[in-house]
């Protein structure tokens, strides 16, 4: 029997009745897709997020997701949470345990995108970016885990990727870079200061672009060449349900599927966007230091898209 939160019928899933979820960005995208999976085994979820008003080209807040996740069975908390305030990551962490009186999983999931030179990325961009990140991930769990410890259970998971060394994997991403390894540094730290007390750390990378309203916003490609965010809210799963042996690990969402949950290209299928299409690995690619799709790729301000398509060559196969 399939497990109910996730999309492929070969993941099987802890019970998570019971436990409760801090995920950072979760009004759309991927941190929704990780909170409904989570709600569909039992889990209760702390929306903490920024949105509490719906904008046309940012759908969902804080409040239409806690409803959502409520109809599933489950308790929600919705809390504003802007990743950049100190104060807001506190009062969110103290309003959990007063509610729940505990915290089992924390997903960093909220983050800010900057695909720029060095040259081209103003102090203030670059603060913006490390502050939700990087500062903003580790804040939320230095403060978590304490929490995770008296109960001799935690999960934290960032979506990062892998840290690389070879230097020319950060041109052109080179403050990003500093501020998502940053994320995976967390998740690293988290897993060697807790190893045998049941606490596991983990980052998590998609393989190819993710439906989002972030790869619509930056027009990402197109969507023959995403897949549903439902293959790391999978990924998630499988995370949260392994064996507190399992830890410390910087991954690739499909490689640890295969890798983890027996599954074949095949069932890789189902995470499709286009269901006659495979989508292109390049981020995949790229964090494994091959850097040929994603070459020239920039993105910054939204506001900004115009121009930075004019000087973009990068994933030119999407």
């Amino acid at each position: 029997m399939s497990s109910p939160g996730a999309l492929s019928p070969k993941l099987k899933v802890a019970d998570l009745t019971g436990k409760v979820a801090i995920i950072t960005g979760s009004t759309r995208g991927i941190g929704k897709e990780c909170a409904i999976a989570l709600a569909k085994q039992g889990c209760n979820i702390v929306i903490a997020a920024k949105t509490t008003k719906p904008e046309p080209t940012l759908p969902g807040t804080i409040y239409s997701v806690a409803e959502e996740i409520e109809k599933l069975g489950v308790q929600a908390l919705p809390v504003k949470v802007d990743m950049r305030s100190l104060d807001n990551i506190k009062e969110c962490v103290r309003l959990t345990v007063e509610k729940f009186g505990r915290i089992d999983i924390l997903i960093n999931n909220a983050s800010a995108l900057w695909w720029q030179n060095i040259v081209d990325t103003p102090m203030n961009k670059y603060d913006l970016i490390t502050q939700i990140n990087a500062r903003g991930s580790f804040a939320m769990t230095s403060l978590c885990l304490p929490h995770m410890a008296k109960n001799g259970f935690g999960r934290v998971i960032c979506m990062s990727p892998p840290i690389q060394t070879g230097f020319r994997a950060f041109k052109g991403f080179t403050a990003y870079n500093i501020s998502k390894f940053g994320m995976t540094m967390c998740a690293m730290g988290a897993a060697a200061e807790y190893e045998g007390k049941g606490i596991t750390g983990h980052s998590l990378w998609p393989a190819t672009i993710i439906e989002s309203q972030a790869s619509k916003n930056f027009e990402l490609g197109g969507r023959d060449q995403w897949r549903l965010a439902a293959i790391l809210s999978d990924a998630v799963l499988g995370l949260v349900s392994a064996p507190d042996s399992y830890t410390g690990h910087q991954l690739i969402d499909d490689e640890y599927l295969q890798e983890e949950h027996g599954l074949t290209s095949e069932d890789l299928a189902v995470y499709r966007c286009d269901p006659n299409v495979e989508p292109s690995r390049a981020l995949a690619e790229a964090a494994h230091g091959h850097r040929s799709e994603s070459d020239g790729l920039k993105r910054g301000d939204v506001r900004k898209l115009d121009k930075d398509l004019k000087q973009s060559s990068g994933f030119s196969k999407l």
